[in-house]
């Protein structure tokens, strides 16, 4: 559904976004990562249309975005990190008006429809200006979800809510995102596992990492580590470094032992049974994998700001947008 390939974005000698591929298909949540000026709303942007790349293609249900682009951004709902709502509207007065600047027929069942798509339908005539930050979430993904597009396009779509505002949204995100391609920027790395089949990591405007998190962490991973505690404590721990393919061992006080193993060892059996054979108490034993925050810093640390001049995402951007630019500012 989306085939991005050799996408690139510069102002005069500032790359913003440097030779970025990746493709999407129909069904799968993909998490885009990155630190801030790593690139992410500029290739958003260049995504939805917003904005054109300096070279590179973006094509999207088969529609190639420049060429194409009133047709592939018929395929795209989009929701940016900053809602565009009207306080003084109602929801359905709102979720109306959007269908009518898309040009839509039976804007009355458009909108029904997607107001029970995001739960908000009992609120259809309360002012926007009163719901709760999450509700309002709620009907800008329902503007997005109006004209039932392929694909969903999502920019930091739990940015400032609270802890069950944001369970809800994933929920959300979670039931509309089963039959269509969605792409999901977020800071919040437990989101990326909860949510996506697979994470593109950019760094410096550049993919460093492409696969599921599961393999990512293989991938990074090298040595192996285990997590062992037991209730009697050994007074002498040379039983467990002298196991073959044991690196390394530490313990802590209250009997936590971290084990460091080789690559492809699997020493979880032969530990049980040293635990049993000498009487400690085995209370627990498990392997330890990085978190995706772990993975998150090995790829991205020592990240250098790139400019002065950043956008709310802290992506480069020009002190000035330029005429093709701005000619292109209400695309999305």
């Amino acid at each position: 559904m989306i085939e991005v390939a050799g996408l690139t974005k510069r102002y005069n000698d500032i790359t913003v976004v440097d030779d970025v591929s990746f493709a999407v298909a129909r069904g799968e949540v993909l998490g885009f990562l990155g630190p801030n000026g790593a690139g992410k709303t500029t290739t958003m942007r260049m995504l939805t249309g917003y904005m054109p790349p300096t070279s590179g293609t973006v094509t999207i249900a088969g529609y190639d975005m420049q060429t194409q682009s009133l047709q592939a951004r018929r395929h795209i709902g989009y929701l940016p990190e900053g809602v565009p709502l009207y306080p003084e509207m109602t929801v359905a007065s709102y979720l109306d008006h959007m269908a009518r600047l898309r040009n839509m027929t039976q804007r009355a069942d458009a909108v029904a429809r997607a107001m029970d798509l995001v739960h908000i339908a009992d609120r259809a005539d309360d002012q926007i200006g009163k719901l709760s930050k999450g509700q309002r979430q709620r009907v800008g993904l329902a503007q997005a979800l109006l004209h039932d597009p392929d694909v969903l396009i999502l920019d930091e779509p739990t940015v400032g809510l609270d802890p069950r505002q944001i369970i809800e949204v994933r929920e959300l995100i979670r039931e509309v995102g089963a039959t269509r391609t969605v792409i999901l920027s977020t800071h919040i790395l437990p989101e990326v596992s909860m949510l996506c089949n697979r994470v593109v990591i950019i760094k410096k405007g550049r993919v460093v990492a492409e696969d599921t998190p599961t393999a990512l962490t293989s991938r990074l991973q090298g040595a192996e580590r285990i997590e062992m505690r037991v209730h009697q404590q050994p007074a002498d721990i040379t039983a467990i470094a002298q196991l073959p393919g044991v690196v390394s061992v530490s313990v802590e006080a209250d009997g936590l032992f971290h084990i460091e193993t080789a690559a492809g060892s699997e020493l979880r059996p032969t530990l049980a049974a040293l635990a049993v054979q000498h009487d400690w108490g085995l209370l627990e034993l498990h392997k330890v994998t990085l978190s995706l925050e772990a993975i998150f810093l090995e790829l991205t640390t020592q990240e250098a700001d790139t400019s002065d001049h950043t956008d709310s995402d802290g992506d480069v951007a020009p002190i000035a947008p330029s005429p093709q630019d701005a000619s292109h500012e209400g695309a999305a």
